[in-house]
């Protein structure tokens, strides 16, 4: 199909543009041929007309379609061109968060300047194996893939990376390192890296510098070649550098520093050592002041000091060293601040006594007086003499900067070569990578002679690159057998040619420099004559004479000939350059430095010379390799993260070559196909005619049809080969075909949708006008009714109202009328009431006038007649007046004087008669008044004081009446304000009434508001009982993650401990064959007890018995290595014993008080204490001495029976005879009775036992369980001691010198650390054993108390002895019964107040009642064992009897009574145990171990046989109390699994089996422990068959950890067994056909999603679980171990699944999702069918499952970011951006997520703490445990098969 074609409406493309470098535009008509202007549409919504080149009439790029935007290699793109390199790499970039991306056999890597966790561990064991085109681009997949390579082809392999200052090279080269360091597998190889990384200060602070661009760029290349061995494992490391920047040693531009280590030297000078080098601030010497920018923001120099210096030390450079080159540092420094001072214009001087130079002198040891000479003096040598010339200011400054390089440039080379010697390795080298880490193309405006080298050496790598290129391309083609057609690709041999050939630039340069007047014009001009106009790639610019411009490959490069000379001559102690015209030479360099026997030619090579040959030599060692390239892209100049700038993102990506890259590819076929991968992709496209069962014929006839232009396509073997463009149009062919059947598909189904829309509103209709119309005449015929009802109901109430209203207009009248006949009446009544008392008002008025008239009248006739008679009177007086004036009135008045005396004499004498009455009667009424004066007096006093209280009141009535007249104002004043109030009131009243309406609703609304707030409040607390409950869950699961992580850290540590065994053991067989030469008079002997056989554990009981005494281990001959393990659980012990101690003083504590409390209440109740105890103790002595005698009786049996040469002495009726049968009789009798007296004391012991345990029985039986294990640890001191003392004593007598055991004395150092710990273990262990022996003391005198109270008690028993048997059983338990219930009684009311010693009590009583009942299950065992014995005795007596009836004579029997004797024969009751020789313990571990077939054990016999026939072999050993044998079967068996599993470790089969049978050893070491907890489940018959000697508790944690290192090696082999599944099962490959699409891959190719035949798909995954789930099942695996081991399978299966999709871009989509999902459900009908659904497996595929879930949701709105937030609790917030970042459309149809859609997501995920690491730990192993599963099976009845070789031992 033509170009042209393409571009039709609607079709996009890139056009230039000066700010962007190419915008994005939209055809908005078609284009046809001749059209000079095309209509494009913008992107920002402009329209733009775009111009055609009239003379080239080229198209502008087209774009790719969408679904090809972000792909992992740019060759896979359609169109290649730069505008869609560039916009593929901003996508992945910005958009993506992705940096590396693949440019076919290019990895461009785009420098982020942010911290990304992609190189961690995990990252690399994720690219570990994989091939390079199966995962997403990245550094690890390259070098991957040169290790690979470098393995696979025995071929070397180079990674050159490349790229600007700042892009990234160094830190690329470096994870290249780390990579190939981690999967090399070597025990050293960290080391190798270590010391690169070392060295890595060293060179940054030698070689590294700050510039405009970066601050810490390399201005050196280097070239690293890391050496491997014949395994690939690192073993040495070499470095080579090219082209040191020297200029920067005197000259650094603006903003920019010299190199680090001076400004670290000047930052550190007043360390005490750096005295001597009289160095100060960096801004005091010239070197390091000329950039003015001395300090780099964030960099401490004086720290980069002390890392530099550690890095030294760690390289092997001594201090002396150190200060060597510091004092040459400093002295470089010293020698910049030397000036001179010109004497004329030819000749210059320096000061006297200069102190610069001085310190330069001195430091460099040197002579001063030389060193002014030289400086300021040049040498001119002919051929026959030597001139000594003066040179000026300026050369002599030259001169002076030209050694300061020299002098660095060699200190430089020094320090390369001495980091190369500590890299190097004796191993002899077998392949090696090398890592070229060098600078790309750089121009600038001024350029020097480092950048003019830097491009040479750019020129001859990109040349390198096309030829590689273009060969593999050439590969390519002629595999796959297509027609080859040259490509024209660029060619830089011209512009080499240019520069190194004869006559070339550096030639011509070579030769001006030796020139003793050679200048730069004359330089300039043989440039111009030789090269000017013939060759192409050589201009000269217009405005000048001097510079020139060669024509890179990447861009044009100017240079001024003044700067290459500079450059060029400063190497060459013997030279000085110019300033600018005329060269001269220079003295040679410090004499002192110069090596002996250097000649001169080596003086006068030039800088060019020595870079072309190291040059050449490089280009060598790539030619001779596989080269792999790594292009470092810096993305924007200011260090912004995730920053794109496209201007400088082109610039490097024409200067690296990946653009010609894509040319040479664009030119060729760049696209192509797999037959089966296009029939997938473009099924769509063809007819079902066109399929044909051949596929490559079928795509070969499409193809066809298709495309008609066949040179747009090639058919390969097993590809088929695309121009470019061709894949577009086959997609635009796919989508418009997928388009038109979407379009069908809608179109039919919105037909289907909408027609039974349509049937469905029809329908509806119907049914509703249906209804409608019923409602319709219902609701009329309402209407008539109701019309006809109201028409009633009117009538009857308007009668009804027209009667009410003729009854109210009557009862209204008839009130009227009533109303005005009272109103009338009232009015009359009134007037008549006016009328009468007016009346009499008239009268009383009348009468007052006529009163008051008369009153007026008769006063005044009063006042009349008054006035008449004084008148009168006063006349009469005068007359009398002058009457009495005259004698005759005298005359009158004396006649009848004396008549009148006489009359008053008489008058008198009565008078005095009178008088003297009544002065009687004046005296009594004198008395009379004096009483009645007191009265009055009194009355007066009290009057006066009602007076007084009168005036009083008078007063307070005045002011009452004052008060009174106030208030009466107050009052009209009162009812003026009152109104007011009131009026105010009323006003208040409705303003109230408002406010009390507005309160109301406010209070509604208040209660409304309480009511939801107690609703809230409800709700609240339901929430907080929630999440109190959610916390209690958390903290609840917070507790399980915590156990779970101390068990595996614990698990970690003993995998740990494992591998350093092994590893120990390898270390220790090598030396054995190393050394394998026995010592003189040394002899191996065949030990059943190994060396290491108490790392386990120790017996736990030594005098139990009282035939075994406690013995000690002997010194062995040969040397023991020191146990570790021991010494480890030796300080357990410890630790445990001092926990003992202090429980055995709290008991001693507790048993003092109790013996005090007793003593005092001695008298009291005497016959109550001790009263058990004495019981007890008379109770063990009978059965002891009876049990003495016993064996005594069956001792002389036995030697009665051995006595054969007396026959006769054993006849029947002989006397030994008689006294055998009557013992063996009362010894029965004797043995019933006791065994009566047992059950009787046992049922006793079991009633007191319920009687007490109702009570408390929980924390009882708990606390005496604890209190029992306490007592059974308490057993374990002697043995304790004993094995210390073994241990002691073994070390004591080792021979052996541990300074020989290794090189470095590493075990020496271990052995006499351990010796201290001993001897501090020795004296903790003394210290505790004088503890104890006082404990003991003080426990001797409570018992010898105890006794005297048994003595007391004993007195009271022997009454009970004398007694018949049946009333001493009954007596005896009559007197138990009430002892017990008398102390019970007498506790309880000791201990009322106290109800924990109460407690504390019953505890102890309850001890000391399981203690009897142990004893007496001991001694009834005793017992049955004699009755077993004397049943032998008795057969063997029989038997006697009747071989001896045979001897004797008929005469004899006719005299003796004979009685018949019936001896039945019975079947032998086995014990379930198993009887072997201690010499036959090797032969039972070799063949039921070491030589052991699990297959057939576990087809043919019972799960689990060699643990039980381990175990029965251990109860044997118990029975016989033989701790040595224990410990030897023990001991033997864990170390013969172990090498088993070393041997075989990598079967499945093997390691399962053996972990069940670990398991089931150590669930029958538990089950028959003896311990309550164990027993719960056994038989009566199991609990016999419990260990009756030995507490293997320690050997049952050895046991568990063995079970530990088995199960983490089975997951190991499952995991090895399943990795190369899981990927191509799970995601690869397709299992729903048709779903997933395949996308267009470009050069580096991915494993077919095609299930072709070899490759794995879910079935292989099934049936390989469902494979080791039937191991499992047929090895008799506990179950819960089997649900343990498929969750770690399925964590396994979702991880690696995971991980591989976060790491595969094409993995992520839509369909993709499906396809995981289903196969997750899978996955999930297997656990349903082997039962597993409860084994948490479906747990750990959660992440996964909501991956998947994850690509598949709808990922636009805030509301899909809530809802993947929610979802997606599993996933960690750097999973979910990097599905959102990874996920790709595989059709058009689908849409790329948005990065606002992203940042939301981040957003809302921000505080979420999780963990900030990308993958899962694909390594990680659950810890495990083993619950405890007892076994039903019966040892007794185990049958031993012959084919396991165990003849030799036998069942008891």
């Amino acid at each position: 199909m033509a170009a042209s074609q393409l571009y039709t409406k609607f079709a996009r493309v890139w056009i230039p543009d000066p700010e962007e470098v190419w915008k994005s535009a939209e055809l908005l008509k078609d284009y046809k041929p001749g059209d000079k202007v095309l209509l494009l549409h913008l992107e920002e919504g402009k329209d733009l007309e775009y111009r055609l080149d009239p003379k080239t009439k080229e198209l502008p790029h087209l774009r790719n379609p969408d679904i090809l935007v972000g792909e992992n290699d740019l060759t896979a793109l359609s169109y290649l061109h730069e505008p869609a390199v560039l916009h593929n790499l901003r996508v992945r970039f910005i958009d993506s968060k992705l940096i590396y991306t693949y440019c076919g056999i290019v990895l461009v890597a785009i420098n982020p300047y942010e911290q990304l966790p992609i190189y961690g561990e995990d990252i690399i064991n994720a690219y570990s194996g994989q091939n390079m085109g199966d995962m997403d681009p990245h550094i690890f997949a390259v070098a991957e893939e040169a290790y690979k390579q470098m393995a696979r082809d025995e071929r070397n392999q180079s990674i050159i990376v490349s790229g600007e200052s700042g892009a990234g090279k160094t830190v690329s080269a470096k994870y290249a390192m780390r990579y190939f360091a981690t999967v090399s597998g070597s025990a050293s190889e960290a080391n190798v890296e270590e010391k690169v990384l070392a060295s890595n200060p060293i060179m940054e602070s030698i070689g590294n510098a700050k510039t405009t661009r970066n601050d810490n760029s390399s201005r050196f290349g280097k070239y690293i070649e890391i050496g491997f061995d014949k395994r690939y494992r690192i073993i040495g490391a070499n470095m080579r550098t090219y082209l040191l920047e020297k200029s920067r040693v005197v000259f650094q531009a603006e903003e920019e520093r010299n190199y680090h280590i001076f400004y670290q030297l000047c930052a550190s000078a007043k360390l005490p050592e750096f005295k001597i080098l009289r160095l100060g601030n960096a801004n005091h010497f010239h070197y390091t002041k000329q950039g003015g920018s001395p300090v780099i923001e964030g960099i401490d120099d004086a720290k980069e000091m002390a890392h530099t210096r550690q890095a030294c030390t760690l390289l092997g450079i001594s201090e002396n060293y150190q200060m060597g080159i510091f004092r040459i540092l400093a002295g470089i420094l010293h020698l910049g601040n030397v000036g001179f001072t010109s004497r004329d214009s030819d000749s210059c001087a320096i000061p006297p006594k200069h102190e610069p130079l001085s310190i330069f002198c001195d430091l460099m040891g040197v002579n001063y007086e030389e060193m002014c000479h030289w400086l300021c003096h040049r040498k001119l040598a002919t051929a026959t003499e030597t001139y000594i010339k003066p040179i000026s200011k300026l050369q002599a400054t030259n001169a002076r900067d030209a050694l300061a390089k020299h002098i660095y440039a060699k200190l430089f080379n020094w320090i390369v070569d001495h980091v190369n010697q500590a890299l190097h390795s004796a191993v002899k080298q077998h392949s090696f990578i090398g890592v070229l880490d060098i600078y790309g193309f750089e121009t600038f405006e001024i350029n020097s002679f480092e950048q003019f080298c830097i491009n040479y050496a750019n020129e001859k790598l990109q040349q390198q690159f096309n030829l590689h290129v273009f060969k593999l391309e050439q590969e390519e083609y002629m595999k796959e057998q297509i027609p080859w057609t040259l490509i024209d690709f660029y060619d830089n041999q011209p512009c080499i040619n240019l520069i190194e050939s004869k006559l070339g630039i550096l030639d011509l340069l070579d030769e001006e420099c030796k020139m003793p007047k050679g200048t730069d014009d004359t330089w300039a001009q043989k440039l111009y004559n030789t090269h000017l106009n013939k060759c192409a790639l050589f201009e000269k610019p217009r405005l000048s004479n001097k510079a020139f411009i060669i024509q890179h490959f990447a861009d044009k490069f100017k240079m001024l000939p003044e700067l290459f000379q500079d450059d060029e001559k400063a190497i060459s102690p013997t030279s000085a350059t110019s300033s600018g015209r005329t060269p001269l030479t220079r003295i040679p360099a410090k004499p002192t430095k110069g090596r002996p026997g250097q000649t001169a030619k080596e003086h006068k090579k030039t800088v060019g010379h020595q870079f072309r040959n190291s040059l050449h030599l490089l280009m060598e060692t790539l030619n001779a390799t596989t080269p792999h390239y790594v292009r470092c892209i810096k993305p924007n100049d200011f260090k912004f993260p995730f920053t794109f700038d496209e201007k400088r993102a082109v610039q490097q990506l024409r200067a690296c070559g990946v653009l010609e890259t894509i040319r040479i590819s664009a030119a060729g076929f760049p696209s192509r196909w797999t037959y089966q991968e296009f029939f997938s992709r473009y099924r769509v496209l063809m007819k079902q005619k066109d399929v044909l069962s051949d596929r490559k014929q079928t795509c070969k006839n499409v193809l066809e049809n298709l495309i008609p232009d066949k040179d747009k396509y090639q058919f390969g073997k097993t590809k088929i080969f695309f121009r470019a463009g061709q894949v577009a149009y086959l997609e635009k062919l796919r989508a418009d075909k997928l388009r038109a059947a979407c379009i069908r598909i809608q179109k039919t189904i919105r037909g289907w949708l909408q027609r039974k829309k349509y049937l469905r509103m029809r329908k509806a209709a119907i049914t509703v006008q249906r209804y409608v119309r019923g409602y319709q005449a219902r609701c009329y015929a309402k209407f008539l009714r109701r019309t006809k009802a109201a028409t009633i109901i009117q009538k009857y109430w308007r009668m009804y109202v027209v009667h009410r209203k003729y009854k109210s207009k009557r009862a209204a009248t008839i009130v009227l009328q009533s109303y005005l006949r009272g109103y009338l009446a009232r009015n009359r009544y009134r007037k008549i009431l006016r009328d009468h008392k007016a009346v009499i008002i008239q009268k009383w008025v009348r009468g007052w006038l006529a009163r008051i008239h008369y009153k007026r009248s008769l006063h005044a006739v009063i006042y009349l007649q008054c006035c008449l008679r004084r008148m009168l009177a006063k006349r009469e007086l005068k007359k009398l007046k002058i009457e009495a004036r005259s004698v005759e009135r005298y005359k009158k008045l004396h006649i009848g004087m004396e008549n009148k005396i006489m009359q008053l004499q008489r008058k008198v004498d009565e008078q005095n008669k009178d008088y003297k009455c009544l002065m009687e009667k004046l005296t009594n009424l004198e008395g009379v008044y004096n009483s009645e004066t007191e009265k009055l007096r009194s009355d007066l006093v009290r009057l006066q004081l009602s007076e007084e209280e009168a005036k009083i009141a008078t007063g307070r009535v005045l002011s009452l009446q004052e008060e009174v007249a106030k208030l009466r104002k107050d009052l009209e004043q009162t009812r003026s304000e009152k109104k007011s109030i009131e009026e105010r009131a009323d006003r208040y009243k409705q303003e109230t009434e408002q406010v009390v309406s507005t309160l109301k609703e406010e209070n509604t609304l208040l209660k409304q508001e309480k009511e939801a707030l107690n609703l809230l409040i409800v709700e609240q607390a339901k929430e907080m009982t929630e999440t109190m409950e959610k916390k209690l869950v958390e903290e609840t699961k917070q507790l399980e993650l915590d156990l779970n992580d101390e068990r595996l850290r614990y698990q970690n540590l003993l995998n740990e401990f494992s591998r350093l065994e092994e590893r120990y053991d390898d270390l220790k067989e090598e030396m054995t064959v190393m050394l394998n030469v026995p010592k003189p008079g040394h002899k191996r002997t065949d030990s059943t007890h190994s060396s290491n056989e108490s790392e386990y554990t120790f017996s736990t009981e030594i005098g139990e018995t009282e035939d075994i005494p406690l013995r000690t281990e002997e010194p062995s001959e040969k040397k023991v290595p020191l146990d570790m393990s021991l010494f480890l659980k030796l300080q357990k012990r410890v630790t445990e014993l001092e926990q003992e101690k202090q429980v055995m003083q709290d008991e001693l504590d507790r048993k003092e008080e109790q013996v005090l409390r007793s003593k005092a209440k001695e008298e009291e109740r005497p016959q109550i204490r001790g009263a058990e105890l004495e019981y007890e103790s008379l109770k063990r002595q009978e059965l002891e001495s009876e049990n003495k005698k016993l064996k005594n009786e069956l001792n002389e049996l036995r030697k009665a029976l051995s006595e054969k040469s007396a026959p006769e002495v054993t006849a029947p009726g002989a006397p030994a005879y008689r006294v055998l049968m009557e013992q063996l009789t009362s010894v029965s009798e004797e043995l019933d009775v006791r065994k009566e007296e047992v059950l009787i004391l046992r049922s006793q012991l079991v009633s007191q036992k319920e009687a007490i345990q109702p009570k408390d029985d929980k924390n009882t039986m708990t606390d005496a369980t604890v209190l029992l294990e306490d007592v059974q640890k308490m057993k374990d001191k002697g043995e304790i001691a004993q094995a210390y003392i073994g241990l002691k004593e073994t070390n004591r007598s080792s021979a052996m010198d541990y300074h020989e055991l290794n090189e470095d004395g590493e075990l020496w150092l271990v052995y006499e650390g351990l010796k201290q710990a001993n001897r501090l273990l020795e004296s903790q262990l003394q210290s505790q054993k004088r503890s104890y022996e006082n404990e003991a003391e003080a426990l001797r005198g409570e018992i010898q108390s105890l006794k005297e109270e048994n003595n007391r008690q004993q007195q009271l028993l022997a009454q009970n002895l004398q007694l018949p048997p049946e009333a001493r059983i009954e007596a005896s338990l009559q007197h138990e019964i009430t002892r017990l219930t008398n102390e019970n009684l007498y506790f309880e009311e000791l201990y009322a107040d106290d109800p924990k010693k109460y407690q504390s009590y019953r505890i102890s009583l309850y001890k000391r009642m399981i203690d009897l009942m142990e004893q007496l299950e001991k001694q009834d065992k005793t017992v049955r064992k004699l009755k077993k014995q004397l049943k032998v005795f008795a057969k063997k007596i029989g038997e006697l009897e009747v071989g001896q009836m045979e001897n004797i004579s008929p005469g004899q029997i006719i005299d003796e009574p004979i009685r018949p004797v019936n001896i039945p024969r019975k079947e032998k009751d086995f014990q379930g145990m198993l009887e072997y020789k201690k010499e036959d313990e090797q032969k039972l571990v070799k063949n039921l171990i070491l030589e052991l077939k699990p297959r057939g054990v576990a087809v043919n016999l019972i799960p689990g046989l060699p643990a039980y026939i381990l175990f029965m072999c251990v109860r044997h050993a118990d029975y016989l109390n033989d701790d040595q044998k224990v410990r030897s079967l023990l001991t033997s068996t864990i170390n013969s699994i172990k090498k088993v599993l070393k041997k075989r470790g990598d079967d499945f089969e093997t390691v399962s089996f053996w972990l069940s049978n670990t398991c089931r050893f150590l669930h029958c070491l538990k089950q028959y422990s003896g311990e309550e907890g164990f027993m719960k489940h056994n038989t009566s018959r199991q609990n016999e068959h419990c260990l009756t000697n030995f507490d293997l508790a320690e050997y049952r944690q050895v046991l568990s950890d063995l079970a530990i290192q088995i199960y983490q090696q089975l997951v190991r082999v499952l995991e090895n067994i399943l990795q190369p599944m899981i990927v191509s099962g799970m995601l690869e490959h397709e299992t729903i056909q048709g779903v997933s699409g395949v996308k267009p891959t470009g050069l580096r190719k991915r494993t077919s999603s095609i299930a072709d035949e070899g490759t794995y798909t879910l079935d292989s995954i099934l049936r390989q679980l469902s494979s080791f789930h039937s191991v499992m099942c047929q090895h008799g695996m506990d179950p819960e171990l089997i649900k343990q081991v498929a969750k770690q399978m399925f964590y396994i299966v979702g991880a690696i699944t995971l991980n591989n999709l976060l790491l595969r871009k094409d993995m992520c989509s839509w369909s993709k999702g499906m396809q995981i999902r289903y196969n997750v459900s899978q996955l999930e009908e297997w656990l349903r069918d082997k039962n597993l659904m409860n084994s948490g497996a479906k747990e750990t595929l959660e992440p996964l499952i909501q991956a998947a879930q994850l690509l598949q949701v709808k990922k636009k709105t805030d509301d899909d970011a809530e809802a993947i937030c929610s979802m997606c609790n599993a996933l960690t917030t750097a999973q979910i951006v990097k599905v959102l970042n990874l996920y790709t459309p595989v059709n058009e149809f689908e849409e790329r997520v948005s990065v606002s859609f992203i940042r939301t997501i981040q957003m809302r995920l921000r505080d979420r703490k999780d963990s900030p690491q990308l993958l899962m730990d694909a390594k990680h192993i659950f810890p495990v445990t083993f619950p405890f599963n007892p076994s039903s099976l019966a040892l007794e009845t185990i049958q031993i098969p012959a084919s396991l070789g165990l003849g030799f031992i036998s069942r008891v």
